[in-house]
């Protein structure tokens, strides 16, 4: 069976990460390793407590955050050096079921096409309910994850199905497509690099699919939470313009850039009459002006 190398970036996040550990011991496939890369978290003690509690797992300690793209770099790096096949990227905030892995490398073996795998992720707080079940892209609606908020109506469905997007959230990545496409891009720091990546892949040639029979578990948004809303409308704003920048078409790059000004412009009257949302419309308005400075990676405070 192909070697598959899971990778974990924890950030002030080892409760969630110990609890996904704990999940993926009990994980039926073979032959897989684990690396956590502790991304710069402000207890150094968190990478040792982790390596110390999860013998088999390897823990990399970076001294900074390096965001979402930069951590999971850090893991597909050594993952390549030790010859997986493919590389698994989970959040540190989900739990797995056991067979997960088992559906997700099978849905990749069916087809030498196939670049990227999915799963069927489910909210945390509430189990039945869907937050990812494929996703669909276009440069008017951006991404947009199928049937979330819904109860899930097809629990036992197994058929892998094609789909636009995968969220780095759970995504399985062919090695060989890896040193293809490259890897995923840093100057977004957090935010649209899993979008960037999946283009890059379709354009490649590869195909993407959802392997809809691997269930996992996600406590949506605990590191962003942490970030604070205001930094989140940042990232997003600057790296709506980075992606359509990397990956759009000419006519659709001046139709953004233009709409940016006009959004710029709106967040100036939003600071004028609702004083309340001050601070987001300040962000917002930095991260276009960076797009367009140049300015790119973790946001300078």
């Amino acid at each position: 069976m192909p070697k598959v190398t899971i990778i974990l970036v924890n950030y002030n996040g080892i409760s969630d990460t110990r609890e996904c550990l704990r999940s993926l011991a009990e994980i039926t496939y073979q032959p897989y390793d684990v690396i956590v890369v502790d991304n710069g978290s402000r207890d150094i003690q968190e990478a040792h407590e982790l390596q110390k509690s999860f013998l088999g797992v390897t823990v990399i300690r970076s001294e900074e955050n390096k965001g979402f793209a930069g951590g999971n770099n850090i893991g597909i790096r050594v993952a390549q050096e030790r010859g997986s096949d493919y590389v698994l990227l989970l959040n540190n905030d989900t739990v797995a079921e056991p067979k997960f892995l088992d559906a997700m490398v099978a849905a990749a073996e069916a087809d030498a096409r196939i670049g990227m795998v999915g799963a069927k992720i489910y909210f945390h707080s509430d189990p039945e309910t869907l937050w990812y079940d494929g996703g669909s892209f276009s440069w008017r609606k951006g991404v947009v994850h199928e049937n979330i908020g819904t109860r899930d109506k097809s629990p036992n469905d197994a058929a892998p199905r094609l789909t636009d997007f995968i969220t780095g959230c759970a995504m399985l990545v062919r090695m060989s497509a890896v040193e293809k496409i490259g890897l995923l891009e840093e100057s977004f720091f957090m935010y649209h690099e899993d979008v960037d990546w999946c283009l890059r892949a379709r354009t490649e040639g590869f195909l993407l699919v959802i392997a809809p029979a691997a269930h996992v578990w996600h406590k949506v948004a605990r590191s962003a939470s942490q970030m604070g809303e205001p930094k989140i409308h940042y990232y997003d704003a600057r790296n709506s313009l980075l992606l359509v920048q990397r990956n759009a078409p000419p006519l659709v790059r001046v139709w953004f850039y233009g709409r940016s000004v006009l959004h710029f412009a709106k967040q100036i009257v939003k600071i004028l009459i609702l004083p309340s949302k001050r601070a987001i419309s300040k962000m917002i308005m930095r991260g276009i002006v960076d797009f367009y400075r140049g300015t790119y990676g973790k946001l300078q405070e």
